[in-house]
């Protein structure tokens, strides 16, 4: 297998999903039928699913907080602290997962696209999220200190959008003309469904390299120049050759 060479004229945007953090143990509380205690993840997830019952929502992301909180990461979040050390600055890691073990992991420079499930915000001002592994087991809701209003959890919900500035981030990072090559690797995802799909076909049509290290093969497979099949932890400490 060819390695992934990151010297000093490579910049890398890394994309990581849910398989990422499943090689940690993070508990999935979305079982085969996608219910949680019978009802439908949507009924915790969703900004409806808060006004119609925002103790269950907090009751739901107690559990999940509970859960995460003493997971640990593995060789592959490791693997990614030490390519962003090599790079600096030429390193951007956007993730689609909320469990927070990146960061715990050492990296920095993390887009967190759908969340962070140890941060918190207010749903009725404009109060900046703040960082926040609190547990409320009985459902409690939380005020905000600032209006009074009810906190929610800083996750991205079905039917939100995604932050634009995060977009921006990634936007920007993809078309920065520094004289340098762009490469984009896909990890723990299928790489078929938005934003991977979306971000392999920018990253193409800028000229820049496409890697998929994924569990099993996904429907855009071909629209990758790599694929390495395996889980991450395995394969991400050993893929890169750092120049």
């Amino acid at each position: 297998m060819e390695p992934l060479v990151l010297d000093s004229r490579t910049r890398l945007l890394v994309l990581t999903g849910a398989g990422v953090s499943a090689e940690s143990g993070v508990p999935t509380f979305r079982g085969m039928n996608g219910l949680w205690e019978n009802h439908p993840v949507e009924a915790v997830a969703s900004p409806q699913g808060f006004e119609a019952n925002p103790a269950l929502v907090w009751r739901f992301y107690s559990q999940r907080r509970a859960g995460a909180a003493d997971v640990k990461p593995n060789p592959g979040h490791d693997a990614l602290v030490r390519w962003e050390q090599h790079l600096g600055d030429r390193f951007l890691l956007a993730t689609q997962n909320v469990d927070g073990l990146h960061t715990k992991a050492g990296s920095q420079r993390v887009v967190d696209m759908h969340g962070n499930l140890f941060r918190t915000k207010c749903a009725d001002c404009s109060r900046q999220p703040f960082a926040d592994a609190t547990v409320h087991p009985s459902g409690t809701v939380p005020k905000c200190d600032a209006c009074g209003g009810r906190l929610r959890p800083d996750i991205v919900w079905f039917g939100e959008m995604l932050d634009p500035q995060d977009l921006a981030r990634i936007g920007e990072f993809i078309t920065r003309q520094d004289g340098t090559r762009l490469v984009f690797l896909a990890a723990g995802t299928s790489g078929a469904v938005w934003p991977a799909a979306g971000i392999v076909d920018e990253v193409r049509s800028v000229r820049g390299d496409t890697w998929l290290v994924n569990y099993e093969s996904a429907a855009n497979t071909e629209r990758f120049h790599h694929f390495v099949q395996g889980q991450s932890g395995q394969v991400l400490p050993t893929l890169a050759k750092l120049v």
